[in-house]
């Protein structure tokens, strides 16, 4: 964990948490500057609002942004609940999360859905090397609109199983199309399924290991 202070913003990156999307460092590289020795973060490199935005922006809740006199942060719940499918990677969930009965810092966790992270529940880049493969544009399903379309999602891997999923979602392509609306539902994890995103039992004949 790294904690750095600047004049109007405190930033801090939790490396256990990143997927190493690079939308910090290709977006702003003035804030985040890639491959040097040394102090990388600088949170005085640009104005408050665009290095609170970049907190907004991380998708894994690795980088955490809070102004100083207490005014604003980065930890903006959304007005809707989303999950992301990231194409051939990560389930990247957007709202209120309590993850295996622990509640998120940030409003936004990408959690592994290959099988491969070696820090499950949570993605750590490991679907690009094991060659992993899922659409991120799955058929629409019919779904009635949700009465409530914020408040906390609880996600709670199961034994040697899928993520159970409890809470106002929708489940959104990577196009931004929404395919799905729920308040339940069980995630492949164990990148098997023949029905991903969603659970289809796979994990029993596959073997799947993890807690």
């Amino acid at each position: 964990m790294e904690v750095v202070k600047g004049s109007e913003l405190t930033i801090t990156f939790d490396g256990t948490r990143c997927v190493h999307s690079r939308n910090c460092v290709l977006s702003h590289p003035e804030v985040f500057v890639p491959n040097v020795k040394g102090e990388w973060i600088h949170p005085d490199a640009a104005s408050a609002e665009t290095v609170l935005q970049i907190g907004i922006n991380c998708p894994s809740g690795a980088i955490r942004v809070a102004r100083n006199d207490g005014s604003g942060t980065s930890n903006v719940a959304p007005v809707v609940n989303l999950l992301r499918l990231r194409e051939n990677g990560p389930l990247a969930f957007e709202a209120p999360l309590r993850v295996a009965g622990q509640d998120e810092p940030a409003p936004r966790a990408t959690l592994c859905r290959c099988g491969a992270s070696a820090r499950k529940p949570w993605c750590d880049g490991s679907h690009a090397a094991a060659g992993f493969v899922a659409s991120g544009e799955p058929a629409a399903r019919d779904a009635a609109a949700l009465e409530a379309r914020d408040g906390l999602v609880e996600v709670l891997p199961q034994p040697n199983g899928p993520l159970k999923v409890v809470g106002n979602l929708e489940v959104v392509s990577g196009t931004g199309r929404t395919v799905n609306r729920v308040t339940q539902t069980f995630l492949c994890r164990c990148g098997q399924s023949k029905n991903k995103p969603y659970c289809d039992g796979s994990h029993k004949a596959a073997g799947f290991v993890a807690e």
